[in-house]
């Protein structure tokens, strides 16, 4: 685990760049969510998180978190980041308020049915593939008959947009898909107005997801780790 002070020096380097981004695109920094991902890091890591001013921890896999969340401490808003199975939907949604990884009708529907019956309501983004075939996500083209669909699932409340870009070792190469899923938003928007968000940006690629109008950002590895 990163100590407190190495924590606190990684985030004051991470909020430099994204307000440094922000100003580039001409955009006001505080409307950024950071969501720390804590997929490698023990449950200790909350309270840190949360004495630094991060509420948001984002978790790939449902059982893994239900499990570090036990003792965790109060004050934390819990992001779900990878796929979720529908066999895991009711612990997902025991736990998590935000989930970034809708990926099919399915997954919506039965998301809606586990809210009805836990009498709560979800924040959910819809994920779209970049274009490769072995992750999840829907196809661009299959965005506007999914909103229509989804749009009368109302325990759902439809956020906007997540994708994760391919790997590549120059950031740069992820800006045509976080343009793409801009421009995929704006077509959502005349289908459901209330999408006015994207879920874009890792550890490497960030800055890029900033300049084109990332407003959550799923950072782990640049938090975490000693620089």
């Amino acid at each position: 685990m990163t100590s407190l002070t190495a924590l606190r020096e990684n985030l004051a380097a991470i909020r430099g760049e994204i307000a440094a981004a922000a100003h580039r695109a001409g955009r006001d920094p505080s409307g950024i969510v950071l969501v720390a991902v804590t997929k490698t890091v023990g449950p200790e890591a909350y309270a840190s998180l949360l004495d630094l001013g991060i509420p948001d921890v984002g978790e790939n896999r449902v059982l893994e978190a239900l499990e570090k969340s036990r003792g965790a401490p109060a004050g934390l808003r819990w992001h779900l980041l990878g796929h979720l199975q529908t066999n895991k939907v009711r612990k997902a949604v025991s736990l998590f308020s935000t989930i970034h990884s809708v990926d099919s009708l399915k997954v919506a529907i039965a998301l809606q049915q586990e809210a009805v019956r836990a009498e709560k309501h979800l924040e959910a983004f819809v994920e779209i593939n970049s274009g490769e075939a072995q992750k999840s996500g829907l196809d661009a083209g299959e965005l506007a008959g999914f909103l229509r669909e989804a749009a009368a699932l109302d325990r759902l409340r439809w956020r906007g947009l997540m994708t994760m870009a391919p790997l590549a070792e120059d950031p740069e190469a992820s800006r045509p898909h976080f343009r793409r899923l801009r421009n995929l938003l704006e077509e959502g928007c005349r289908i459901l107005p209330g999408l006015t968000c994207l879920s874009m940006g890792m550890s490497r690629d960030f800055r890029v997801a900033v300049e084109e109008g990332a407003t959550h950002l799923r950072i782990g590895t640049a938090l975490f780790e000693r620089h």
